[in-house]
């Protein structure tokens, strides 16, 4: 069967997003969906997919039958975990033929152009990953509790444990610290309470008041965005270590570490070249059809 389309599938914790394009790269349609998470399970995850592909052949003006010459490519929050990548493959597919990867694997191809290369990124949660000679290389992003050292969630929690040092004379007392306690409710048993069922995101949420304060100037949250600033190096550092040549920041930290980081990088860092969809769809065109199927 003569393949005709490639579709790629960006499935994250929020949103499914899936892209077409025709042999030759033109986009034909693209279409949304809820989570496709795989942790949130395959009754989630592959409803999302097959909801945001049949949008993007709507949007095509393609009809079902087209999926049988299209090769699809999803790049899946999950899929680093193997139970869940071969459940993926065990389910019901319309395509042609399917690749599965990570979403990090997806936007580290979009980043490079479907080549070699490096991305950090670093948001609530922070990773970095590596392609080098087709071999895919992770560091970090093992979650809040153990890793992600250069993530805003850590940058948070530093930030609160700042601000109840600072009401024990442990720590300089600023107005960043003053900032972040009332956020905290107001005083260290408050922020105790408020502790006890925060999530990584609700401690990435004083990241804007570290920031802010950091531009006025504010010593504690200049401490905490060097410290910050430091972690992402040592990522970065590993990923040259690693044999990346070229490494691109994503995520909402990206900016704020760019402008800090050691001149040494200056020829190291690269603005993405293409995003997670277009990563996708370049893993599709590594999917193989089976013929005998």
């Amino acid at each position: 069967m003569a393949d005709l389309y490639y579709l790629g599938v960006d499935g994250g914790g929020t949103t499914c997003r899936a892209r077409l394009t025709d042999a030759a790269g033109r986009r034909l349609g693209e279409g949304v969906a809820g989570s496709a998470n795989l942790t949130l399970g395959i009754a989630v995850a592959v409803p999302a997919i097959l909801q945001a592909a049949d949008r993007a052949f709507a949007a095509a003006g393609l009809p079902d039958s087209a999926k049988a010459a299209t090769r699809a490519g999803f790049g899946l929050a999950g899929a680093n975990v193997p139970s869940l990548a071969e459940a993926v493959r065990a389910a019901p597919l319309p395509f042609a033929a399917v690749a599965l990867a990570s979403d990090a694997v997806i936007a580290c191809l979009g980043a490079h152009g479907g080549g070699d290369g490096a991305i950090l990124i670093v948001g609530t949660g922070s990773q970095g990953l590596a392609i080098v000679a087709g071999e895919v290389r992770t560091v970090g992003g093992w979650g809040f509790a153990v890793s992600d050292d250069a993530s805003g969630a850590i940058l948070g929690r530093a930030a609160a444990r700042a601000a109840v040092a600072a009401v024990d004379g442990l720590a300089m007392r600023t107005a960043l610290t003053e900032a972040v306690l009332a956020g905290l409710g107001g005083s260290p048993a408050h922020a105790v309470a408020w502790a006890a069922t925060a999530r990584p995101r609700d401690y990435g949420g004083f990241v804007p008041l570290v920031l802010e304060h950091a531009a006025q100037g504010d010593p504690v949250a200049l401490d905490l965005l060097a410290a910050a600033t430091a972690e992402a190096v040592a990522l970065l550092d590993r990923l040259l270590a690693l044999g990346a040549k070229r490494i691109a920041l994503m995520g909402g930290l990206a900016d704020t570490y760019r402008e800090r980081l050691p001149a040494r990088f200056a020829d190291v860092i690269v603005p993405p070249r293409g995003d997670a969809l277009d990563g996708a769809v370049a893993l599709a065109r590594s999917a193989v059809v089976r013929h005998d199927a």
